[in-house]
């Protein structure tokens, strides 16, 4: 049986980090034992983005373009993604470099292992201390408290799915985050992996601390 995965990458605004990004995405997928497609997501744009991926499309028959009408947010462009994937594992991933595509095989290697769900964890994080890392942390202490379903970091987005936990699912507002904890709820069989964590090397992050106020709010939508 033919293995499939769908590699989802939701951008916005970073033109400088796309062309290494898919490169370190092909280097990676060569080695892989799937029949691999990725799928970026134009966020919005308001750079050279959209330039820059219908290029890389044009050259690389694996590569594949979503482009949104404008800037809806991170979990508008997975959900996009998803809808618009074909493989049977999916796999998300940030566009900035700060993920690396190298922890890939890692994610698989525990869904060949019978793992339905696989959440990466930047146990060693570049970012901020106060102004990223603490409401981080409080953010997935809450999440894991409320849930019932503990994990070291809701918000790494590096993760992997097995398709029929998400394919029904919608998903909106920051609620992309919560998707390991709704699929365990769902009988998912779920682990954690360490990954790495890259400094930022273009622009700056799309986020900021009022992103976990949205993040609670769902929560209690998903939960009630």
């Amino acid at each position: 049986m033919e293995k499939s995965l769908s590699i989802i990458i939701p951008v916005h605004n970073e033109q400088e980090s796309i062309k290494r990004l898919h490169k370190e995405l092909q280097d990676t997928i060569k080695n892989l034992d799937y029949n691999t497609e990725m799928i970026f997501i134009n966020d919005g744009s308001t750079d050279d983005t959209q330039k820059t991926l219908n290029e890389l499309a044009a050259e690389n028959h694996n590569t594949k373009i979503i482009q949104l009408a404008r800037n809806y947010g991170q979990t508008a462009a997975i959900a996009a993604g998803i809808k618009n994937s074909s493989g049977k594992i999916l796999i998300t991933i940030d566009a900035d470099l700060q993920n690396n595509p190298r922890d890939i095989p890692k994610l698989l290697e525990q869904i060949e292992l019978g793992y339905d769900v696989v959440s990466g964890w930047r146990k060693d994080r570049k970012d901020p201390l106060v102004s990223r890392q603490l409401p981080s942390k409080i953010a997935n202490w809450l999440i894991s408290f409320l849930t019932g379903v503990k994990l070291h970091d809701y918000g790494c987005t590096l993760k992997a799915y097995r398709r029929e936990f998400l394919e029904n699912f919608a998903i909106y507002g920051e609620m992309h985050r919560l998707l390991p904890a709704y699929c365990a709820w769902q009988g998912a069989k779920l682990t954690e992996v360490v990954v790495s964590h890259r400094q930022r090397l273009y622009g700056k992050s799309k986020y900021g601390l009022s992103r976990i106020f949205k993040v609670i709010l769902d929560l209690f939508v998903l939960k009630f």
